[in-house]
């Protein structure tokens, strides 16, 4: 895991802790304390919702908004065989997501986005939600894209080539892209 890899590297004498975390194949910064003391100053910031996080997403179809909110609420998706899939439906818990449109794409008669999206809550998979939602799906993701099959194949290790081309990446193209936080008085 990643927090075994970073206490190797850190070396016994450091007592290092996780501050936030990532889905499984979300890439980007990941914040870690090297002692405990720091580990609940900075936890206490996360509980507060005073981080502000900014990611990149790469999604399907053209975006015609330079800019929006996503104002959906969230919660477990009844309707679905996998037990992590959230969704959009009205009794689940209120959910912001901003974005703004960096550019639009073609690649292979495809049309792709490139997204700024800044989560103002913290719900589970809420960016890959949201998106998903507004009818741009992450591209790779097996969870909320066209087929939740695709999840499921990839969990029983029988993910297909038809499956893994209309993913077109091996990974969700979603980038935890900064961190930005008030440490002890400094921004």
């Amino acid at each position: 895991s990643l927090i075994s890899r970073a206490r190797l590297h850190l070396g016994e004498s450091v007592s290092a802790h996780l501050v936030n975390r990532l889905d499984r194949e979300t890439s980007g910064v990941v914040l870690i304390a090297k002692n405990s003391v720091t580990a609940g100053e900075l936890g206490k910031i996360w509980e507060k919702r005073a981080a502000q996080k900014e990611y990149l997403a790469m999604v399907h179809g053209t975006v015609s908004e330079k800019s929006g909110v996503i104002n959906e609420p969230l919660g477990k998706d009844v309707h679905s065989v996998i037990a992590i899939k959230d969704c959009v439906r009205p009794d689940g818990a209120l959910s912001q997501t901003d974005f703004e449109l960096l550019k639009n794409f073609t690649r292979d008669a495809q049309n792709f986005s490139l997204l700024r999206v800044i989560p103002r809550t913290g719900r589970k998979h809420q960016i890959r939600i949201h998106l998903a939602h507004l009818g741009y799906p992450i591209v790779g993701d097996k969870l909320y894209g066209h087929d939740e099959d695709a999840y499921l194949a990839l969990v029983q290790n029988r993910l297909s080539d038809e499956q893994k081309r209309m993913l077109i990446l091996p990974h969700h193209a979603l980038h935890a892209q900064s961190i930005g936080l008030n440490w002890r008085g400094r921004d």
